[in-house]
């Protein structure tokens, strides 16, 4: 009888825990517009305005022809999907509460409750205006056709996992040097938009280029999403072990980093 209460009683935790996680994440959602149809819009929009510019730059550069086989837009937004969804869940992530924030004194909530909450929401929102798009680009332009859909999901989904986890990161050093790490994040979320490789064909780049890109776990990501994508593209420059263990240790540090800080962390360190 004892051993059930228990049982109980951790099961209606993990209950409360995850019901504070979908409101907080609604929270989120809502945030930055009441609406969250105005957000979808916006998020959709973002993408298409992307999608355009790089179409447009690659027709006036004369280019088209370098990129793979296959259905160039689709080219185009396979890069675009995953680099807009990696930069937003690290800003999401980066930018969600801290210990010393005031809805950390609202029992039960916590900063692993906020931080999922940030990046389940950048998730929500990217994974329906990609379905949205994708779906109006197959009505108006033909059936879109991926090789394996299900490893081209698989590189969105890493691709916004390794965001989140150099998010963490971020998360834990701001209490400490705040204006540093926002240039610090300002600096990679630019360089993702010429290391990301979102906007050429990793196999065709030369041999002593690749140092400049292979560290970035996006570059990674978005040739294997390719390869997943055209049935005539094999990525031979890019693996899918490099982003998910830069992930799993960018997690780690961010998670004993954001332990050290929050038992630091002061409401007087942002005092004016």
């Amino acid at each position: 009888m004892f051993h059930y209460t228990r049982t109980q009683s951790g099961l209606s935790a993990a209950l409360t825990v995850l019901r504070l996680i979908f409101v907080n994440t609604v929270r989120h959602v809502r945030k930055t517009n009441g609406n969250p149809i105005i957000g979808l819009l916006i998020s959709i929009s973002q993408t298409l305005i992307l999608v355009a510019v790089f179409s447009f730059m690659y027709s006036i550069i004369g280019v088209r022809g370098t990129a793979i086989r296959g259905d160039f837009i689709l080219y185009i937004m396979s890069g675009i999907f995953l680099f807009l969804t990696h930069n937003k869940s690290l800003s999401a992530v980066a930018s969600s509460e801290t210990a010393a924030s005031p809805m950390m004194q609202h029992a039960p909530m916590n900063t692993a409750i906020a931080i999922t909450s940030s990046a389940l929401s950048t998730l929500y929102i990217q994974t329906l205006s990609v379905t949205v798009i994708l779906f109006g680009y197959s009505l108006g332009w033909g059936t879109v056709h991926f090789q394996n859909l299900t490893g081209a999901f698989g590189m969105f989904l890493l691709a916004w996992a390794s965001g989140s986890a150099i998010g963490m990161v971020f998360l834990a050093a701001k209490p400490w040097a705040p204006g540093f790490v926002r240039i610090l994040q300002l600096i990679y979320t630019r360089a993702n938009l010429f290391t990301s490789g979102k906007m050429f064909v990793a196999n065709q780049t030369p041999a002593f280029m690749i140092a400049m890109f292979t560290w970035n776990p996006l570059f990674h990501t978005i040739d294997q999403a390719r390869g997943f994508t055209f049935v005539n593209y094999n990525p031979h420059k890019s693996s899918i072990m490099y982003p998910v263990v830069f992930t799993l240790v960018c997690l780690t540090i961010g998670l004993l980093a954001e332990f050290f800080t929050r038992k630091r962390v002061s409401l007087s360190w942002g005092a004016r």
